[in-house]
């Protein structure tokens, strides 16, 4: 995963497989396809959403651990002892991740959601929405990460080693930040279906993965990264048949209000901004290298949605508000983050001036 002879204007082409660079398009597919299967099938899908166990849905639950393993297969854990070689950026992204996104995502949700659009979305599903965007802001990014370090130049063992720590706090962190934000959103979340969307979507994809790795790599690094080259897209298409299913859910709402979307986006947008400018710029004043503001500014903006779909489904269920919030942030993840990307790299001279003072 040697990142640094690319260049920071590299084509996407060149870093990006198909499913990757057109996510935008096959997630827009989805949503037409979705809501035109659920008007034309709608017992089926009625069936689909009853096979649950412990209000898991069995379907969904296959699919999101098809979407996860593979993405948990490329962090290592062994490099978290890379970590004091780059701990200010490290500090940077943690103060970020788990000190202001959360929270700030709270609050942009209470100001939209709760006020602003509150006369335009229906109000048995603004305390759903506002969970949703909860939830999409309490995952940090694990997978699509490495993708913006590519495109940013960015330093490869930080960003490996931030992710690992990453996750290894997510484990912990996730439902307790989710449970408080919650709460004070005045929103009643039963802590053992939280805990055990914990434990099927981070804990058991996370050990699962490792083993997998493990064994993968024990027969050599050829045969590892063929393995990932086989099973990449994996993730992707598990991803789109989930959203399939979701907007087939979620269908007759969309039609009675189809500006429900571009609602949601508004927050998710505002706090995408917010979180890699403030992480850029932390990393900025406390000196760090532009190769590691870069990835921090980048994992302090993107979210694991892949986890935070799949805890809304089990927490509100395929119909709720919450799921489509965390399904716009799907939506619109590509072209922001290469935005941001964009943005970093053209800024790179203005940085170095300011970081070598």
């Amino acid at each position: 995963m040697n990142t640094t002879t690319l260049s920071s204007r590299a084509p996407i082409s060149a870093s990006m497989s198909v499913f990757e660079r057109y996510l935008t398009v096959w997630v827009f597919l989805c949503i037409v396809a979705g809501i035109a299967l659920g008007q034309l099938f709608p017992a089926l899908f009625q069936a689909v959403g009853r096979m649950e166990v412990a209000q898991v849905n069995l379907p969904v639950g296959l699919l999101i651990w098809v979407m996860i393993i593979p993405m948990l297969l490329k962090v290592d854990f062994g490099a978290l002892h890379q970590v004091r070689e780059h701990w200010r950026g490290i500090a940077v992204t943690l103060f970020v991740n788990w000190a202001v996104k959360p929270f700030s995502m709270a609050l942009l949700g209470w100001i939209f959601i709760r006020h602003v659009f509150a006369p335009y979305l229906p109000a048995d599903q603004a305390d759903s929405y506002v969970a949703g965007l909860i939830l999409l802001a309490a995952a940090p990014c694990t997978a699509m990460v490495f993708v913006w370090s590519r495109l940013t130049n960015g330093h490869p063992l930080f960003t490996l080693s931030q992710v690992a720590l990453n996750d290894t706090i997510m484990v912990f962190a996730f439902a307790p930040i989710v449970a408080l934000l919650l709460g004070l959103s005045s929103i009643v979340v039963p802590w053992d279906t939280l805990i055990t969307s914990v434990v099927l979507y981070i804990v058991i994809p996370v050990i699962l993965a490792q083993w997998w790795r493990k064994a993968l790599l024990a027969r050599g690094q050829a045969a590892f990264d063929a393995a990932m080259h086989r099973i990449g897209p994996w993730s992707i298409a598990a991803l789109l048949a989930t959203l399939v299913l979701l907007f087939a859910f979620q269908g007759q709402a969309i039609l009675e209000q189809p500006l429900v979307i571009a609602m949601l986006a508004v927050p998710i947008l505002i706090q995408v901004f917010f979180n890699s400018g403030l992480a850029y710029w932390l990393n900025r004043k406390v000196g760090e290298s532009h190769s590691v503001a870069c990835p921090s500014a980048l994992i302090g903006a993107s979210n694991f949605f892949e986890l935070a779909v799949a805890a809304a489904i089990s927490l509100f269920g395929f119909q709720s508000g919450a799921a489509l919030a965390t399904v716009v942030g799907v939506l619109i993840e590509v072209p922001v983050m290469l935005l941001v990307v964009r943005v970093v790299n053209s800024s790179k001279g203005w940085y170095e001036r300011g970081a070598a003072r």
